[in-house]
């Protein structure tokens, strides 16, 4: 498994991460026996890259666990932001929160270092410079090795950089993100400001909740499957007619290429801005079928018809502004 640097900062991360929120869930996820049989595999593997949250349950511990002994084999990314209790203080971004998150996740976690703190979510209540300040202290103190940021629009993400420049306070190396082939939003805005300003990019959901895996069809029974047993709001994002539209189309691709529809969806990451895709498994069946997209190569003609099939549509203002950049270039002349 290839090592790519994350952003501008000295952290290599394995091109596959795994994802661990589905440890310790139950119903949708899987025990702490398979969870760490789940690391094992990925470490032996290759991969040194685990994405877990303080809002997933027990995932912190299970991690924390399945790593001892190897930890300093592991870049160990956490997050913080999403509401772990009933109190004011249990959530968002503020500096209350942020410090007694970090001794927490530090406690679950059983270390005495975090390698990649990310803020979870945008807190738009609390202000951006009191984030940066808090997470620059973590850093300084030891307890962070570099900061992130996720689930954030573009001018926030902007202007929390553009703090950290002013203050001196340490900037984010790289942002999180859903990207897959049906949701490809991010390639408006995010992905020029990333390029624009070194950031790396970690991509979650690269499967879309399961309906890129070729499980999931229109009336068919999914009882199985993530998005039948626990759907949330934002799965709308994707399970939605232009969502199933984009499924038949990696299917059919997948069949072409001669791998299953997840390893197609998985491989076609690698030909875009995307440092590393957390891949989440409750089975090592599935973890076995994601690690084997590694060896999946998509042949110019198919992938150039997922493009067709999945291309973000034309819009206000980028698509103008594109057109214009070509007039000002001399590519093309206005009637």
């Amino acid at each position: 498994m290839r090592m790519r640097r994350l952003g501008p900062s000295g952290l290599y991360v394995s091109e596959l991460a795994l994802g661990a929120m589905t440890f310790g869930m139950r119903k949708w996820g899987c025990d702490e026996e398979t969870a760490t049989a789940l690391v094992h595999r990925y470490l032996d593997a290759g991969g040194n890259f685990i994405d877990t949250a303080d809002a997933y349950g027990s995932s912190e511990e299970i991690c924390g666990r399945a790593v001892r002994g190897r930890r300093s084999d592991v870049v160990l990314g956490t997050k913080f932001g999403l509401p772990v209790g009933r109190g004011p203080h249990d959530r968002g971004t503020g500096r209350k929160h942020i410090v007694a998150a970090c001794e927490s996740s530090l406690r679950r976690l059983g270390t005495d270092y975090i390698d990649l703190y990310w803020v979870h979510v945008d807190d738009t209540a609390t202000p951006l410079e009191e984030t940066i300040a808090a997470l620059d202290d973590l850093v300084r103190a030891g307890k962070v090795l570099y900061t992130g940021a996720s689930n954030l629009r573009s001018y926030r993400l902007m202007k929390a950089l553009s703090i950290s420049d002013r203050t001196g306070a340490g900037r984010f190396i790289a942002f999180q993100g859903q990207y897959n082939l049906i949701v490809r939003t991010l390639e408006r805005e995010h992905f020029r400001l990333l390029a624009d300003e070194g950031l790396g990019f970690v991509g979650w959901s690269p499967l879309a909740a399961g309906m890129l895996t070729g499980k999931i069809k229109p009336g068919a029974d999914i009882a199985d499957t993530r998005l039948g047993q626990r759907e949330v709001a934002f799965d709308a994002l994707v399970k939605n007619e232009h969502g199933f539209r984009v499924a038949a189309a990696v299917r059919k691709a997948a069949a072409e290429v001669g791998c299953s529809p997840a390893q197609l969806a998985l491989a076609w990451q690698r030909g875009r801005p995307v440092d590393s895709v957390i891949v989440g498994a409750r089975t090592m069946a599935q973890l076995d079928d994601n690690l084997a997209s590694l060896d999946v190569v998509i042949p110019p003609e198919v992938a150039a018809e997922l493009e067709r099939e999945t291309a973000l549509p034309d819009e206000y203002p980028g698509t103008f502004i594109d057109i214009f950049q070509g007039w000002l270039r001399g590519d093309e002349r206005p009637a």
